[in-house]
Parts: structure tokens; C-alpha cells; sequence
């Protein structure tokens, strides 16, 4: 089982050598890629030294997946090629989210119509990820209408310049901003670029792969994206309407049996999902879950994951373990 992870300096990338390495991941060669400024230097997998491969140096070795992780315009350009050479990438940039011809997979939802013929499957937007894992039940239980997504992202999202930002602003330093304003003690209602309707391309992720993933054009979905100076994930404020009314109860039950969820819910003794506690977990977290009083067959809830983990490489991560389990490459 070769194994290409593209990208593999990155803030993702180190993840996701440390995801595959803590999972076991069957490899029986490491192909670690980078940009060409990186090309022969090393990085670390399992103990072990590996000496960063060109782009195509790797197509030439013909893995049996790759793993991208290092930017849209790369993968638009590189996932064919390996596609070519009968490599089964995994991509996590946004490249081919929306891309019909494309599965856009969250493994506890819709891995089972992947198939042999994919040979790019599109890893979901972080903030997305984790939000569906919750919904997915209780939209086949409930019937999803309307949702109403407000998130609190952290800085890892935009990667190392931004986390450096955050540092040098609480050290009282100047440097290289990755964000047009102070993020330290400030809140930036702009994740993404703005789009021509006013929203943002992180806002538009939620509308549209939420959607597709839950397999269901019907859901009115709307977002407001917000980046926050927290290191250890996302947070989101849920409000859902569903088309049936539903039990309290019985809806907690069913976050509780789903697959990588784990419920945080007791105000009794204040326990609530936060991104402090979630940083370097695979779960997404679940908590204030309540109903909304001010509309029939109406929920809140708050979610929280690490969005270098589930967000990003432990999703793409279990998309190969699925491939390989199920005999698809």
C-alpha cells in the first residue's frame, strides 16, 4: 500500500501523517510531497526520517492513494494526473466539492457509494464536516427544513500565517498579517472571500455541501462565517427546523449512537462542547441541545470539533481506510 500525502509540510499535512500514523494506517511505503522549495528535505512519520518527493516523482511511483492537501489550484492540476496513473486521490481542498461527477464524502454518512471508478473523492470544508455528522440522523429521523449555521473558526483554518499572527499580536509584535485586521481580542465576521451576493465562499461551502452530502437540495440553508483568535477548533450555533416534531429525549439518544459523535450536555454542571477540550480529538462534540421555543418543531444545538482533525485529516484518513477495508483500490 504506497501512500502519497501531498502537501505534506502543511499544517493539514502534519496532521495527517500523525492521524495515519496513530491509526495504523496499512502503508507499506510513504510518498510524502511537497512544493518545489521543499523537495529533498525531511519529515518525520512514525519515528521515521522521509525525504520530501517532487509532484512528479510521485505520479511516476504510481501510489495506490494520495492524500491532497495543498491548496485548489494544485489539485486541480495534480489529482488528474495521478488520477491517470490509477492513483485514488483523496482531496481536501475545494477544488471538486461541488463537482457533479465527484463524491463528496463524510465516511459515517455516505461511504457506501464510493466505488472502484472514483478515483478523486472530495474531502468536505471543515466547518461543514463536522455540522452534517450531526445532522445526518436526525435528518433521516426528523426531516431537515431549514437551517441556520452561525460559526466561530479558528485561526488553524487559514494555516501557520495566521496562527503566527495571533502570536505575534499577543507578544505585542509586528509581522506578517495573515488577516486585514488585528484577530487578538477581535472577532472577524469574514472567513473566505466575499462573493457577489454578499456572502462568503466559506458561508456558500455550508449552503452547498451540506446539501449535497445529506443528498437533499430541499434544505434551506443559510450561514454567517465568523473567524475568532482560538487555536483548538470550530465552533457552531445551530438552529434547525425540522418538517416532523420530534422528542427531546429521543433526539439525544440518537446524537449519542451516532458514529463519532460524542453529546457534551449537562448545564447542571456546566458541561458544553468548547474548542479547548476538542483540540487533537477525532469526535465531533455535541451540547446545548434545546428546543426553540420560537418556532414549531425547532432545535438548538452547539457543535465543536478540531478542524485539523475530523475537519480535515482524519475525514480524509477514513475515506482510505473505507477504500481499503472495501477492496477499492
Amino acid at each position: 500500500m504506497r501512500v502519497a500525502v501531498v502537501g505534506a509540510t502543511g499544517m493539514v499535512g502534519q496532521v495527517m501523517l500523525q492521524v495515519l500514523a496513530e491509526r495504523n494506517f496499512p502503508i507499506t511505503e510513504l510518498i510524502p510531497v511537497a512544493s518545489e522549495r521543499s523537495v529533498g528535505k525531511q519529515v518525520t512519520y512514525k519515528q521515521k526520517k522521509y525525504t520530501i518527493s517532487s509532484m512528479e516523482d510521485a505520479i511516476v511511483a504510481k501510489p495506490d492513494i494520495a492524500i491532497f492537501s495543498a491548496g485548489g489550484d494544485t489539485s486541480l492540476e495534480y489529482a488528474p494526473k495521478f488520477a491517470e496513473v490509477g492513483t485514488t486521490v483523496i482531496d481536501n481542498s475545494s477544488a471538486w466539492r461541488m463537482d457533479q461527477t465527484k463524491k463528496l464524502v463524510v465516511p459515517e454518512i455516505n461511504a457506501n457509494a464510493l466505488t472502484k471508478d472514483d478515483k478523486i473523492i472530495a474531502n468536505p470544508n471543515c466547518s461543514t464536516i463536522q455540522m452534517v455528522l450531526a445532522l445526518a440522523p436526525l435528518h433521516k429521523k426528523y426531516g431537515i427544513k431549514r437551517l441556520v449555521v452561525s460559526t466561530y473558526q479558528s485561526i488553524t483554518g487559514t494555516g501557520v500565517k495566521a496562527v503566527q499572527q495571533l502570536e505575534n499580536e499577543y507578544a505585542g509584535e509586528k509581522g506578517e498579517m495573515a488577516y486585514p485586521y488585528p484577530i487578538h481580542r477581535n472577532a472577524i465576521p469574514a472567513c473566505d472571500v466575499f462573493q457577489e451576493n454578499g456572502y462568503t465562499k466559506e458561508e456558500l461551502k455550508l449552503v452547498n455541501e451540506t446539501q449535497k452530502i445529506l443528498d437533499d437540495r430541499t434544505i434551506a440553508v443559510t450561514a454567517t462565517a465568523v473567524r475568532i483568535p482560538v487555536v483548538g477548533g470550530h465552533s457552531e450555533s445551530v438552529n434547525l427546523e425540522f418538517q416532523n416534531e420530534y422528542d427531546l429525549t429521543e433526539l439525544r439518544k440518537l446524537l449519542s449512537e451516532t458514529d463519532g459523535v460524542t453529546v457534551q450536555d449537562n448545564p447542571d454542571t456546566n458541561t458544553y462542547p468548547m474548542p479547548i477540550y476538542a483540540e487533537g480529538k477525532n469526535d465531533v462534540f455535541v451540547g446545548r441541545i434545546r428546543r426553540d421555543h420560537s418556532q414549531e418543531n425547532s432545535l438548538n444545538m452547539w457543535i465543536v470539533s478540531d478542524n485539523l482533525r475530523k475537519g480535515a485529516a482524519t475525514n480524509a484518513v477514513q475515506i482510505g481506510e473505507y477504500l481499503v477495508e472495501n477492496k477499492l483500490v
